[in-house]
């Protein structure tokens, strides 16, 4: 049976002009927020289907610290910007985007709930702990103490790029990414999906150390100069199969790899992260790790909703799992050795 307006007003003991007028969000209306929060309370225990209402009275932030350039680099923060933007729409929540050029100090003090993605100096941090506790970070963690974070397990997912190239008998892999970086001590650090290749290419007895090559940019030119590089400093000992770091890194080694004459996949095979749209449309197609963006922003956005709605307070890391997408970069076992493929 469902719920109605005169359910949750005999619950609170208000009229049911009042909680109408309140679940509607009516301007005109003049009630304390302890009422307002009374009756989305009421409304919530008694499940009442109209869930849009206790979201859009909410002030939310959306700190997106990046350039247009850096988002040009790499597609798969505009794609978490344009799904943060649906999620908010889709649950009538009031989202103010600020961009890096605006600062921290932009942000509204009477915002309640700030949503992140980027890298942030510690004073940065600070400063937005101290106009809204709830915060929840995107795709980074940098205070898992305080506040809430949802990312893709990166280092699940070079764990199983190693395992599908040992499966398919390759006895030397190599890998291109581009390395991390510390804001506050400005010094660059390895990325986690470096560490975490170098930890399992050397479980598997597959690292080639010669054969590691990290840029300072996830670019596609980037990509192609690592690719240069290694293919001019090992010659006929450039492995058989490469993990690369992200898409738009891969997009350039494979524009390098053909330009100096490589048969791909049978010669040299690429695995890659991201499954960005270009992926598909490269020669040949990525075999990629598909991180799936929507369920990133939405559960972002759930994390937020239970630190306003449900007034959590411990701080939570969430991993999202990823997909892998096989294309032409790979070739598996079967079809090497039908082609008599020698590593």
């Amino acid at each position: 049976m469902a719920v109605t307006i005169q359910d949750i007003a005999n619950k609170v003991g208000m009229s049911i002009a009042t909680v109408s007028r309140v679940l509607n969000q009516d301007p005109n209306l003049s009630v304390t927020e302890k009422t307002r929060e009374k009756i989305y309370e009421a409304a919530d225990q008694l499940g009442y289907k109209k869930k849009a209402f206790k979201h859009s009275l909410k002030k939310i932030a959306f700190m997106y610290w990046f350039t247009a350039q850096e988002e040009l680099q790499d597609i798969y923060f505009q794609e978490i910007r344009e799904g943060i933007h649906e999620q908010a729409e889709a649950r009538s929540i009031n989202l103010k985007l600020y961009t890096i050029e605006d600062g921290v100090e932009a942000v509204d003090p009477a915002t309640e709930g700030i949503l992140a993605i980027g890298r942030f100096t510690k004073g940065e941090l600070d400063h937005l702990y101290q106009i809204a506790p709830n915060v929840v970070f995107i795709d980074t963690s940098p205070d898992e103490e305080r506040f809430d974070s949802v990312k893709p397990n990166l280092s699940h997912i070079i764990e199983r790029m190693v395992e599908f190239y040992v499966d398919n008998d390759h006895t030397s892999v190599g890998f291109i990414g581009g390395d991390d970086f510390d804001i506050d001590r400005d010094v660059r650090l390895p990325d986690i999906r470096e560490t975490s290749f170098r930890l399992y290419a050397d479980r598997f007895n597959v690292l080639e150390e010669s054969a590691v090559f990290i840029g300072n940019r996830f670019s596609v030119e980037q990509g192609y100069k690592l690719m240069q590089q290694a293919i001019d400093k090992l010659g006929d000992n450039l492995p058989s199969a490469f993990c690369i770091a992200s898409d738009t890194l891969a997009v350039g080694c494979l524009q390098a790899l053909n330009e100096r004459g490589f048969d791909l996949p049978s010669r040299v095979s690429l695995f890659s992260i991201n499954d960005s749209h270009v992926s598909k449309y490269v020669s040949p197609p990525l075999t990629t790790y598909r991180i799936h963006t929507n369920v990133l922003c939405e559960t972002a956005m759930d994390l937020m909703m239970e630190r306003l709605v449900d007034k959590r307070t411990i701080a939570k890391t969430v991993y999202i799992s990823s997909t892998p997408v096989f294309r032409k970069s790979t070739i598996e076992r079967a079809e090497r050795l039908e082609q008599g493929a020698t590593l």
